[in-house]
């Protein structure tokens, strides 16, 4: 279940004309973005990134400049294997979607959830090919559908399963990860694939797959920051964590005003084509609004971890109360405040 990060050289591109670099890659570049440092002072706070995330919104917003404290930035492939860093304590902060923390809590991991965005879940989809048969999510039963386990569409299958009158165990479930699952689904390996932006744009995009169903109205349509407890018991290192936070959401909040030109930015730093990115921005990134880590956030995710407690995924019961601190919530609004529009 527990991943050991990969370095972001042997994510490489696969020999279609579809596969690219994407978000859940890693790189490297101080001008880029990658695992370079900004910022000066005596304070070093580690950030896990994946490519076209944190750093790249942050730098595209203006949000790096005036540090006083540094930056350290990490990347990693995929949310699984930045949480692990966080609970080794290599990784002082950082972000992923709404279900590894469920899976790191069910293994132990000592993570804790210090912010919370909420957007749409429209790019949450189950996809399958524009010839196949497939209608609607019950058709999926005897079929074969590749999923990243942990990941937000993991929860996103199960869930979406659930409401079509199904279990996982009604499918032939495939764990990849993305770029192996990419070459399954366009190879007509699998049926079905279960992901999210921007892969769901590039597969539309370039018409190589149609969407079965979306997470819209199914999943929470959360992202996390997630720390590591011994960097917030560091009083400087939990003051740079909550510098670090409004500058993220405010750089956050600029997408939505500034989507052209963050794709431009999104589509350099991943090597998306402009097209994809700007779709995915459109359908997810821009919709997103910092929330409060509050109780019905807390619920959300409970009820995550109990399905993947009920389907044994997880080894035991978890408390998500646990994994969270409220202390740099400020005047949020709630978590179920709507994603814009």
């Amino acid at each position: 279940m527990r991943r050991r990060p990969v370095p972001a050289a042997l994510f490489l591109p696969l020999a279609l004309p579809l596969a690219l670099l994407l978000a859940a890659c890693g790189g490297a570049s101080s001008t880029g973005t990658g695992a370079g440092t900004d910022g000066s002072g005596p304070v070093t706070l580690v950030v896990g990134d994946q490519k076209g995330g944190s750093e790249a919104v942050l730098r595209a917003a203006g949000e790096l400049k005036d540090l006083d404290y540094r930056i350290k930035w990490s990347t990693f492939t995929s949310g699984p294997p930045l949480l692990e860093a966080v609970n080794a304590k290599a990784v002082d902060i950082g972000g992923v979607g709404n279900t590894p923390p469920v899976f790191a809590a069910g293994a132990g991991s000592k993570i804790t959830v210090v912010a919370a965005w909420h957007g749409t879940s429209k790019g949450d989809t189950v996809l399958v090919p524009n010839g196949s048969k497939l209608t609607r999510p019950a058709d999926l039963a005897g079929r074969s559908v590749a999923v990243a386990q942990g990941s937000s569409a993991h929860y996103q299958l199960v869930a979406s399963l659930k409401a079509a009158g199904l279990s996982p165990s009604d499918v032939q479930v495939t764990y990849l990860q993305p770029a192996d699952a990419l070459a399954a689904f366009t190879s007509g390996k699998v049926d079905a694939w279960a992901v999210w932006d921007p892969y769901t744009s590039q597969v539309l995009q370039a018409g190589q797959g149609r969407v079965l169903t979306t997470g819209d109205g199914i999943t929470n349509g959360l992202n996390f920051q997630v720390a590591a407890p011994s960097a917030l018991q560091n009083g400087k290192k939990a003051a740079a964590v909550k510098d670090y936070l409004e500058r993220l959401r405010r750089a956050t909040a600029w997408v939505y005003g500034h989507q052209e030109e963050w794709a431009k930015v999104w589509a350099k730093d991943t090597g998306l084509p402009y097209e994809v990115a700007l779709a995915s921005v459109r359908r997810t990134n821009s919709t997103r609004v910092a929330v409060a880590v509050d109780s019905q956030l807390v619920a959300s995710e409970q009820q995550i971890a109990d399905a993947f407690t009920e389907l044994k995924l997880i080894p035991r019961k978890v408390d998500f109360g646990d994994f969270v601190d409220t202390r740099y919530n400020g005047d949020l609004p709630p978590s179920t405040t709507p994603a814009r529009s």
